[in-house]
């Protein structure tokens, strides 16, 4: 792809649009913004060379400009003395030297309009580049923004967790604790305390007796 291609490959992509289809953004961004910044080197060298062509061509047209002159000099000063023959020969080298020199006027022509365009892309170019480097910064912004706001929920998540396993920690000693004192309680009420409560029945019942024969032994007397 040639220089100009490039150029005007970069200009006219849409970061939005490229942004938007990439995987990774800030990647895309990055090789987007090398590709620039590798243009515009290739651009700078290009123009500089264009201008030492054109310094060298602007040279070569001035020497035939000068040529030319002469030659018309010279056929007018034949013409002064009368010399019409002179004259013509004089117009006719002019006009050879002009015909010469046509073919490095309109090379010189080219690359000056070379020159103009590679500098009104540069321009395009460099203000493309400063926008997507913009961009990365407002990426890089957005992206640590998000790390520190993924960092705080997941302190704040992670404590709240950790409040939450406490509390229930906590909740199993206290229900550890009710289980003790009920079964601390129950204890009274196994086998044992049953078999104590049927004697202490049995010994009432024994003295209910007693005391109701020794009722009857009085009434009789």
């Amino acid at each position: 792809m040639g220089l100009f291609d490039r150029i005007g490959d970069l200009i006219e992509s849409n970061l939005n649009t490229v942004l938007d289809r990439a995987e990774d953004p800030e990647v895309t961004l990055n090789a987007a913004i090398r590709e620039m910044e590798d243009t515009l080197t290739d651009v700078r060298a290009g123009t500089v060379r264009l201008m030492a062509e054109r310094t060298e061509m602007s040279s070569r047209w001035r020497e035939a400009e000068f040529e030319m002159l002469e030659w018309e000099r010279k056929a007018e000063l034949a013409l002064t003395r009368g010399r019409e023959d002179l004259a013509r020969a004089a117009l006719a080298a002019k006009e050879q030297v002009r015909r010469a020199a046509e073919p490095l006027k309109r090379e010189l022509e080219a690359v000056e309009g070379q020159i103009a365009r590679l500098s009104d892309d540069a321009h395009k170019l460099q203000a493309k580049l400063v926008d997507a480097k913009a961009r990365r910064r407002s990426l890089a912004a957005r992206h640590r923004s998000a790390v520190d706001r993924l960092k705080v929920r997941t302190t704040l998540y992670s404590g709240r967790i950790d409040e939450a396993m406490a509390r229930a920690s906590e909740l199993d000693r206290e229900i550890d604790a009710l289980e003790a004192r009920g079964d601390v309680a129950a204890m009274g009420r196994g086998p044992r305390g049953l078999a104590a409560e049927l004697a202490e029945l049995e010994k009432d019942e024994r003295v209910s007796a007693e005391l109701e024969a020794l009722k009857a032994r009085v009434a009789a007397r």
